[in-house]
């Protein structure tokens, strides 16, 4: 019992360590608050987010939708947001038709607009259908968002802004993931409705 108590503790301590990372990352705070203001900003003209990710990413994408959709720290009126990884007849349409690479591109070219703004979800940075999403947002106008591990792999490249969690551990990352995206929703709801609206 004692290794496994021991193995409890570290697993805790290397979430948090991850945390303070991420406190003590001026780059990272100020790339937030971009994102934050970017998110702000789509909702005031009309716009709204789209998220993509596979696994365990595709669950935070459909989290963090959720939280715009219904409501965060507070009852408000809800936000549009999508999240390309819900509906399984689009999913196994565009990957039978044109290849599971495209599963998140194609929703894009059909449910996004200019100024919507576009979080792909990917703890190594590389997944393809995710980094072919971020270069349809570029030929459609949205502003894109990457989230991703320490090193950010390709899509640090091609996204507008990339969020990269301090971390090469693939649970410490998505536990970031979340952090970072319920952050985003309680910036975003306070700024467009007030505590408490």
């Amino acid at each position: 019992m004692a290794a496994m108590i021991r193995s409890i503790r570290e697993q805790i301590q290397a979430s948090y360590e991850t945390r303070l990372r991420i406190l003590q990352d001026e780059t990272l705070l100020a790339n937030l608050e971009q994102v934050a203001k970017k998110i702000i900003t789509a909702y005031e003209q009309g716009g709204k987010v789209l998220l993509a990710g596979n696994g365990g990413s595709a669950a935070d994408a459909q989290h963090i939708a959720a939280e715009f959709v219904n409501q965060f720290n507070f009852k408000r009126p809800g936000l549009a947001a999508l999240a390309l990884t819900t509906d399984s007849s689009i999913i196994t349409a565009i990957a039978n038709d044109y290849g599971y690479e495209n599963i998140f591109a194609r929703q894009l070219e059909a449910n996004g607009d200019t100024g919507d703004v576009f979080i792909g979800i990917s703890t190594s940075g590389n997944s393809k259908n995710v980094l072919k999403a971020l270069v349809a947002c570029k030929q459609q106008g949205l502003f894109s968002v990457g989230l991703t591990g320490e090193q950010g792999g390709g899509m640090a490249e091609v996204c507008d802004v990339c969020l990269t969690v301090p971390a090469t551990s693939t649970p410490r990352i998505q536990e970031a993931h979340i952090l970072i995206g319920h952050i985003i929703c309680g910036v975003v709801e306070e700024a467009l409705f007030g505590q408490g609206a």
